[in-house]
């Protein structure tokens, strides 16, 4: 197999000295270059134009964003953009997201040197995850790095539902799990529902901080009211709810009401917060009074989730494959026999209002 082909594009001369030495201990990765500034990095991308790109967000001369911005429109390539972990920089990033970036890799303003040695199997994760995307879909996308560590259940944060499903309330719930293109697909279906629908919760795999920021993009886009979660939230018709990076969310019910509850805890399918997390609990507690929904997203978690929600009697929906920037997530939650409905991004909204 031909290798994977990285430019990384940093001002910081120790990030691209260290990623460069990172990336070039897989053998299917090879580093065709490195450049201190988009102005640089298109002179080098003239003779040989790589199959991912690896960029930072604030750099001279041009920004990454706007350079992310001008490869998606001259010729769409994966780009996993490495930023400082920050509430002002989340925001900033999240433009990059929208501009059409895969990954999101984090670096902290101190000790990045250890840090980037002490990841290096994440950041050759993401690199490879977004070398497979579906490059004709590549839109705004964005997913956390998979994090190497025991492959943990849902067991690790609760134990499944019981035989018997909750009795039917007035309340209906939509659970959406979504990974590597969702923020994309989020948007098309949130944007699509009117004010009064029911209430959502959506985990949506994305780093600590950075989920705040895409809450509120949505929620300036949207007629019903997007934002991160915080814990004892009602869910409530018009409202949707997404996990905050670097938490669990699980949906739990006292009396006819539903509320989420935000908690630490081990990753699960490594990922923090998990759709196989958020699922079970809205199997248990929700029963078929949910709807599942399962989008686009590398890996698998949430498929075992999606086949409990379907077993406790919960309508279940998957997106298909053609409009999927990648098909993971809900490939495997049709092969777990777990979805009832596979649906094209355009009738997802439809589905959730037609329960």
């Amino acid at each position: 197999m031909s290798k994977i082909k990285v430019l990384i594009v940093d001002d910081s001369a120790v990030v691209r000295q260290v990623l460069q030495a990172i990336l070039e201990r897989d053998p299917s990765i090879q580093v065709i270059g490195t450049a201190s500034d988009p102005i640089f990095a298109m002179e080098k991308m003239k003779h040989d134009w790589p199959d991912v790109i690896v960029l930072d967000v604030e750099m001279p001369r041009m920004d990454g964003i706007t350079f992310l911005k001008k490869i998606m429109a001259e010729n769409p390539t994966p780009v996993v953009i490495c930023s400082t972990l920050t509430e002002s920089g989340a925001a900033t990033t999240v433009q990059a997201m929208e501009a059409g970036a895969v990954t999101i890799v984090t670096k902290p303003k101190m000790g990045l040197k250890q840090f980037l040695s002490d990841s290096a199997v994440e950041l050759i994760n993401a690199v490879k995850e977004a070398s497979q995307v579906n490059v004709s879909r590549l839109k705004p996308t964005v997913t956390m790095m998979h994090r190497v560590a025991p492959k943990l259940t849902a067991d690790a944060m609760l134990p499944a539902a019981g035989a018997h499903a909750m009795a039917q309330t007035t309340e209906r719930i939509v659970a959406i799990g979504t990974s590597t293109g969702g923020t994309q697909a989020l948007e098309a279906v949130l944007t699509a529902l009117p004010r009064v629908c029911p209430g959502i919760v959506i985990v949506q795999h994305m780093p600590e901080k950075f989920t705040a920021s895409f809450a509120a993009r949505l929620d300036s886009l949207c007629a019903i009211e997007v934002r991160e979660a915080r814990n004892n939230d009602r869910v409530i018709p018009g409202l949707a709810l997404i996990a905050p990076g670097g938490r669990h969310m699980l949906l739990k019910r006292s009396g006819a009401y539903y509320h989420v509850e935000v908690l630490d805890g081990p990753v699960v399918n490594r990922h923090r917060p998990s759709v196989d997390v958020l699922f079970r609990s809205v199997a248990k507690f929700a029963g078929k009074n949910a709807t599942g929904i399962i989008m686009t997203g590398m890996g698998d978690d949430g498929a075992r989730g999606m086949k409990e929600m379907h077993e406790a009697g919960a309508p279940t929906v998957a997106q298909d494959e053609e409009t999927c920037v990648v098909f993971g997530m809900p490939k495997e939650a049709i092969k777990l026999g777990g979805v009832d409905r596979v649906m094209g991004l355009q009738d997802i909204s439809k589905a959730i209002l037609a329960e």
